[in-house]
């Protein structure tokens, strides 16, 4: 955040509108309770194909639990939906990137590594470069690491690039506008629904409720 100077509060602000579907939370920099800088954060987990019950239900048999035995003898399986998944998130931030690229302002997207390396592999990324501040769209990666206490993320890789690197993606173009004075008001209003950043705090919880995400 440019515009972020030392003193001012970091708010974790969650779901926010675009003209181009919804932000999953929005880091702004407040002074006075006024928004003076915000980024756009972006999730992305992957999505499953097929059912994993089947597999729930034996889990449950091997430790000691009455389930239906139709279902521990069901042949149905499960797995990662990579290809739906690298597309779906890469239209959303088609439509969406044209918006804070017009502000000047940035949206980061994080996503786990095996992910960011499939849409490295099956899509255009050869124009993906090493971060620069420049850019308005970035790519934070990050690694599941088992340790004896736990398991938790580690970043790994950042990279950067511009409205048109992302429709290079696709081969795609739209230009998406909203006007930064109703963003900063819909930040605004949501400041007393967010959290005090602080490290160690769990974030807000962001939902989609009510929020139609055309994307």
């Amino acid at each position: 955040m440019t515009l972020h100077q030392p003193g001012n509060e970091l708010r974790i602000v969650p779901v926010f509108l675009l003209s181009g579907g919804s932000i999953d939370y929005c880091l702004a920099s407040v002074h006075l309770g006024k928004v003076i800088d915000f980024i756009g954060i972006e999730l992305q987990t992957l999505d499953t194909t097929g059912t994993v019950w089947p597999e729930r239900q034996r889990f449950l048999q091997n430790n000691g639990f009455s389930v239906r035995d139709v279902d521990v003898a069901s042949a149905k399986g499960f797995g990662m939906n990579w290809k739906m998944t690298a597309k779906t998130i890469l239209m959303q931030l088609h439509h969406k990137i044209h918006t804070f690229e017009h502000l000047s302002k940035h949206l980061v997207l994080v996503v786990q590594d095996c992910l960011i390396d499939y849409m490295k592999r099956e899509f255009s990324f050869e124009h993906i470069q090493a971060p620069r501040l420049g850019d308005c769209m970035h790519f934070h990666s990050y690694e599941l690491l088992s340790e004896s206490s736990g398991y938790r993320i580690q970043l790994t890789e950042r990279w950067s690039t511009d409205a048109n690197g992302i429709a290079d993606c696709l081969g795609l173009q739209t230009s998406p506008r909203v006007e930064l004075e109703a963003m900063l008001r819909q930040i605004g209003n949501k400041l007393s629904q967010s959290t005090l950043l602080s490290v160690g705090q769990p974030l807000p919880v962001s939902t989609h409720e009510d929020v139609a995400d055309d994307s």
